[in-house]
């Protein structure tokens, strides 16, 4: 249940700062190498999107959405923060304790076979607290990571991360003085 209330902190996170974008700037860079502000908020919303379905006993077949995609903006819409807000109260609806003991979505068993869904929303919950930091930090909002959930995502992301075109650039070297944050965001080759 820790790794659910994370992921609920996480998308709050989110939201907040999905809900200061202004409507010219969904199509502005964001600190996600070659994704816009909407293209993030799609990504996120995909990720989503494969938990509500897998909850529901069905596969989300939307390829446009994962890591190194093109075009994943198009899964938001018009409307990202109204279609981000949708699919999010959508899978919160489905996501309960019940659920977190059961195998992950099969993309992710594919590459961990023993991951349960309470792995996946470990995986979701450091996605969107990296991507909340693209998106706010590219149109000058100031995101403080909650340093409960930057310790355990720092962790995954040590295990999973890979170097890839489309993916995490290399990692950044991080100031002397760098807190947890600045030092998590070096990793992923975020420069702060």
């Amino acid at each position: 249940m820790e790794t659910l209330d994370r992921h609920r902190r996480t998308q709050d996170a989110f939201d907040a700062v999905l809900a200061t974008v202004r409507p010219d700037q969904w199509d502005a860079a964001s600190a996600c190498e070659h994704w816009t502000v909407r293209d993030v908020t799609g990504h996120v919303i995909w990720g989503l999107e494969v938990l509500h379905h897998h909850a529901s006993g069905r596969e989300f077949t939307v390829e446009n959405g994962p890591a190194g995609s093109e075009k994943p903006g198009e899964l938001a819409g018009e409307d990202p923060l109204a279609r981000w807000r949708a699919t999010r109260a959508a899978t919160s609806a489905v996501v309960t304790g019940e659920l977190l003991d059961r195998p992950a979505p099969a993309w992710y068993v594919a590459n961990r076979p023993d991951a349960t869904v309470t792995d996946y929303l470990a995986l979701l919950t450091f996605d969107t607290l990296v991507h909340t930091w693209d998106i706010g930090s590219a149109l000058g909002v100031d995101v403080r990571m909650d340093p409960d959930i930057v310790a355990p995502s720092f962790s995954l992301a040590r295990l999973i991360i890979s170097r890839t075109p489309g993916t995490f650039g290399p990692r950044v070297k991080p100031p002397a003085d760098a807190g947890p944050q600045a030092r998590f965001l070096a990793f992923l080759g975020r420069t702060v």
